[in-house]
């Protein structure tokens, strides 16, 4: 009789502690998605990728704040100047246009 009862208890006890496991991973889960998109809504706010002074260049990515660049402290730069660029990120020249560089050895 007592072994029985036993028996019924640890059977009870476990299914309570499973589906607390269960609940908690889903809990769990659910906010590590949830913190993980207000962390990329955040990220997608960097507005460096898109300003004219970006270089796309890893050694130098902004001629104008090189420090704070592609980091959370760029959101609401104040040198931010909208930029025209491609799909790749790098900037687009006009096709038709040319640019020559012009060394001077006189210095």
């Amino acid at each position: 009789m007592l072994s029985e009862l036993l028996d019924r208890l640890r059977v009870i006890f476990c299914f309570c502690v499973t589906w607390s496991l269960i609940i908690s991973l889903v809990w769990s889960a659910k906010n590590t998605l949830q913190e993980g998109m207000k962390r990329l809504k955040r990220l997608h706010q960097i507005p460096c990728s898109r300003c004219n002074y970006f270089t796309n260049d890893y050694r130098l990515k902004c001629t104008i704040n090189p420090t704070t660049a592609l980091l959370e402290d760029a959101i609401g730069c104040l040198d931010f100047e909208p930029g025209s660029f491609n799909m790749n990120g790098a900037k687009s020249c006009p096709k038709k246009s040319k640019v020559f560089l012009v060394i001077d050895r006189d210095i």
